[in-house]
């Protein structure tokens, strides 16, 4: 995942090449405005997260590697907005990030789905907030979801992988048991492997304690995006 250095970077490259492509903008609608823009920001983007990413098999990894481009690219955009600000405002404590054509959400131990130590059951809390999760998906029927385990560097590596592995399984089957299609949904588990913060403080290793999830576009709404381009 991406650290602090890296967010700053990421931040920085977005905006030269924003200010890049505002020529080619001027005269686009609000679809076109929007693929142009997320094309060239989501090379960019994909560039430099790809290279920092530690294997394909991560959340953000798939929301990257899920990008269509172009208008229809656009379209699809339009409605993970909506998907993200609903899932911002149902659920509060989540991290929600709007990434390319996907969504980033995570889940740590002061946002919404967390474990005590050393256990992979779901709580009482979690359970609430991955209702509302599990809601949201049925109305956005036309994605796929990626959880992933992950956990702080404290203890053995071994461990630490089957504990995380242990956590996104419960997640997944969690959301199976609310109604969510099990064909949708993909589950990695990450032990310590992939800090998004420092190890070295408690705020660090609490925040790396955590569920993530992305959110792409399956095929049926990328085919929908197409169609609706070319009426």
């Amino acid at each position: 995942m991406m650290n602090t250095n890296l967010k700053k970077i990421v931040v920085a490259v977005m905006a030269v090449t924003m200010l890049a492509g505002c020529e080619a903008v001027n005269n686009a609608n609000n679809t076109q405005k929007g693929a142009v823009i997320g094309t060239a920001a989501g090379a960019v983007l994909g560039g430099i997260i790809g290279n920092n990413v530690k294997g394909k098999n991560s959340a953000l990894g798939a929301v990257i590697g899920g990008v269509v481009g172009g208008v229809a690219g656009g379209v699809i955009g339009k409605q993970m907005d909506k998907q993200a600000q609903k899932i911002e405002s149902e659920i509060p404590g989540a991290e929600v990030t709007r990434v390319g054509e996907g969504i980033d959400v995570v889940f740590d131990e002061n946002s919404g789905v967390y474990f005590a130590t050393n256990q992979s059951t779901i709580n009482a809390k979690s359970k609430a907030n991955l209702n509302k999760l599990a809601g949201i998906f049925k109305e956005y029927p036309d994605t796929n979801i990626i959880v992933e385990g992950h956990t702080d560097s404290s203890g053995d590596d071994t461990y630490n992988m089957k504990l995380s592995q242990k956590r996104a399984n419960a997640v997944t089957e969690y959301l199976v048991s609310q109604g969510i299609s099990r064909t949708r949904l993909t589950t990695y588990a990450h032990g310590e492997t992939l800090p998004k913060y420092d190890n070295a403080t408690a705020e660090g290793r609490a925040k790396n304690r955590r569920v993530e999830l992305g959110i792409v576009a399956n095929e049926k709404m990328k085919q929908d995006a197409q169609n609706q381009v070319k009426q």
